[in-house]
């Protein structure tokens, strides 16, 4: 059996949210050169349609649906029109999410509740809602961002760590809910160059520090990501489901410590 038309997506339709820029326009792009038509959303129309047509360019069908994640009805709408417009859904990537550090002691209930809800509640509506298109699939995939956070220690995280080790345990459990008809799975980056990142790495000193805790000595790009998410939608990981993958330079603690002094007594 040849490998190479494993990474093939060949007449599947794949959605793809929080697709306006970043790693989620990257996968979408990524998907699409794959042989994928792509749904792609996002809260920002102008982003989306220009992923759409950079799509259309690449010889594949393309919709795109502003959508608020946190938006039940919006995104169970949007899951509707994808199935609808491109014949039904094969894959689904969520890139949904984040959250803002801050010390342990100013992280009140509402900082957790919200984190919880952008980084676990936004993604699994997504994928409950996908299911019931996905389930006709003969080759069903899911795939979660989630993030190297959620199994490092370091200051400041606890928001969005413990609620990115939430995403990454309901990977797992959709894996066993969905088996065998829809395989789940997730990528776990470490800092990648996107917007949430220019500020940093526009700072020499800053970059420098990154880069050098930073086993492969560099930051990630959105490409990265996006070829470890082709490789979980696509046939080439038919035998993997349930599985957290790091694409995150070999990190082994956090690459950018925040200056957060100890607690005083």
């Amino acid at each position: 059996m040849a490998t190479l038309p494993l990474f093939r997506l060949d007449g599947r339709v794949a959605l793809v949210s929080g697709a306006g820029r970043g790693i989620g326009a990257a996968t979408a792009l990524a998907l699409a050169e794959a042989g994928a038509d792509v749904a792609v959303l996002s809260r920002t129309p102008d982003q989306i349609e220009a992923v759409a047509q950079q799509v259309r360019e690449l010889g594949r069908r393309a919709v795109a649906i502003p959508t608020d994640a946190g938006d039940a009805e919006a995104v169970a709408g949007a899951v509707a029109r994808v199935a609808e417009e491109l014949g039904g859904i094969d894959v689904v990537v969520s890139v949904t999410g984040g959250s803002m550090p801050r010390p342990f002691t100013h992280t009140h209930d509402e900082a957790l509740r919200k984190s919880f809800e952008n980084n676990v509640v936004h993604g699994v509506r997504l994928v409950r809602e996908a299911v019931p298109h996905q389930a006709k699939s003969e080759a069903a995939s899911v795939v979660m961002v989630s993030s190297s956070t959620g199994h490092l220690v370091g200051r400041g995280y606890l928001a969005y760590g413990a609620a990115k080790a939430s995403l990454d345990h309901a990977v797992r459990m959709m894996a066993a809910d969905l088996n065998p008809r829809i395989r789940v799975n997730a990528v776990a980056p470490g800092a990648i160059l996107t917007e949430a990142l220019e500020v940093a790495a526009a700072d020499p000193e800053m970059k420098a520090t990154l880069e050098n805790h930073t086993p492969l000595r560099r930051i990630g790009v959105p490409e990265d990501i996006a070829a470890a998410i082709l490789y979980l939608a696509s046939p080439a990981s038919s035998y993997v489901t349930g599985q957290v993958l790091a694409v995150d330079g070999g990190l082994v603690a956090p690459n950018m410590p925040l200056p957060i002094p100890d607690v005083e007594i």
